[in-house]
């Protein structure tokens, strides 16, 4: 079939989209003052600035000196407060979605990103993306088994997933929990990987330790309804832990670092300590043989990808999509979240723990096949492809307003005509 004036038109127009500088609106619905269901809106904010596109960014209780926020500014991309972290009556607690709405209106942005902490935080922000017309997309950093929408809820809350242009997870558990619990199947689903902080091209040298200690790392916000640090500890607590050369490192800061202190002086534990936050991942690695991480609730944690980036294998909970990317006993160890499936697993390690060295080598190698060296910048590609789509999809609506518009008589084509 000959191309038509109008399909010329069309390619004309939407030619170069990807030169054109797009106007994106990020906002993220976590109430922490930084965590790392952050890494992936903000590296990509900073891809898309560093490319010329319009970034503003909202985030609740914005700290200024915070580094990734310098970095976002040093990218000119725009910071504001959400809201204040406080936990106040329903109207003042809301009261913020009236100058967002102003700005959405006013900016009318060509695409909205709203970066959940769960899979539920942020929806009230893509119902009002609904009411002003505006298109937007959601991420979805963690679905809990625990955690289900109250059955008035679910309407609602469901048309939300349903309206986004995109629905980004960061496992196929969490994407497929969601579908569960809100009953629909989400054809705009998409899995997206996380941003990680380790840079090393091979695993780390394994560590040599003069007391012959084997030495595991708990990498996690100090949160125990999620991160289930406690369960841990009361492993610990049996008296063979107590007896053999095993030392458990805590780096993490959070609301129950306190409760863990004093839960782990109840029990008498002496073979751990707690390290705090740090930024120098790899620092952790060069110390430590493998990662313990007894969650109750996951997306998809960057500690694990970043150990096995270093060649350190996991001792993980089968929770979230832990399991998509540790083979058990090949790769690192799954457990169930209950503290006789730990206790199980950790004598398992502790049996094989001279397999431990090759073990992280093989996740090593198997986590740079599952995973991008650069989740970010891929991510930021996403949302400019869907943007350059959505341009065109309104290029086209308009051609054809037009083209009806200036004859309404109906196309009537050949019988002869080439199809």
């Amino acid at each position: 079939m000959p191309i038509s004036k109008d399909s010329v038109r069309i390619g004309a127009l939407t030619e170069g989209r990807s030169k054109v500088s797009r106007r994106f609106t990020i906002i993220s619905s976590c109430s922490d003052l930084w965590g790392g269901s952050e890494e992936l809106w903000s590296a990509a904010a900073c891809a898309l600035a560093e490319n010329g596109h319009s970034v503003s960014c909202f985030k609740t209780g914005v700290d200024t000196n915070h580094p990734s926020v310098r970095r976002l500014k040093s990218f000119n991309c725009t910071v504001r407060n959400l809201r204040r972290r406080n936990r106040g009556p329903v109207l003042i607690k809301y009261a913020h979605v009236l100058p967002l709405a102003l700005h959405l209106l006013t900016r009318r942005p060509d695409l909205v990103l709203i970066s959940q902490g769960d899979n539920y935080d942020g929806l009230y922000l893509g119902y009002l993306c609904q009411k002003l017309g505006i298109p937007y997309t959601l991420i979805c950093q963690k679905a809990s088994d625990y955690l289900w929408p109250e059955d008035k809820l679910r309407s609602y809350k469901s048309a939300v997933f349903e309206g986004a242009v995109k629905c980004f997870f960061v496992s196929e558990h969490n994407r497929r929990l969601t579908e569960d619990q809100y009953g629909i199947t989400l054809k705009n689903a998409q899995v997206v990987r996380n941003p990680y902080m380790v840079r090393t091209a091979q695993p780390l040298p394994w560590p040599v330790n003069d007391d012959d200690n084997l030495k595991l790392a708990c990498v996690a916000r100090l949160y125990l309804l999620d991160k289930g640090q406690d369960m841990l500890l009361r492993v610990l607590a049996r008296n063979k832990w107590k007896e053999r050369k095993l030392h458990v490192s805590f780096f993490g800061q959070g609301v129950n670092r306190q409760s863990l202190e004093s839960l782990a002086g109840k029990l008498g534990i002496q073979n751990i300590s707690f390290e705090g936050q740090t930024s120098e991942v790899i620092s952790i690695w060069r110390d430590h043989h493998a990662l313990i991480l007894p969650s109750r609730a996951e997306g998809m944690p960057l500690s694990l990808v970043e150990s096995m980036m270093c060649g350190r294998p996991g001792i993980v909970t089968n929770v979230g999509g832990t399991a998509e990317i540790v083979e058990d006993r090949v790769t690192g160890f799954l457990a169930a979240p209950v503290e006789d499936s730990l206790d199980a697993v950790l004598e398992e390690m502790w049996a094989r723990r001279h397999d431990l060295r090759e073990m992280g080598r093989r996740a090593a190698t198997r986590i740079r096949e599952l995973v991008s060296p650069n989740p970010a910048q891929d991510f930021a590609n996403m949302l400019l492809k869907i943007v350059g789509e959505l341009a065109e999809a309104k290029t086209r609506r308009h051609v054809v307003g037009h083209i009806t518009a200036s004859d309404p008589s109906p196309v009537r084509v050949s019988p002869d005509a080439e199809i």
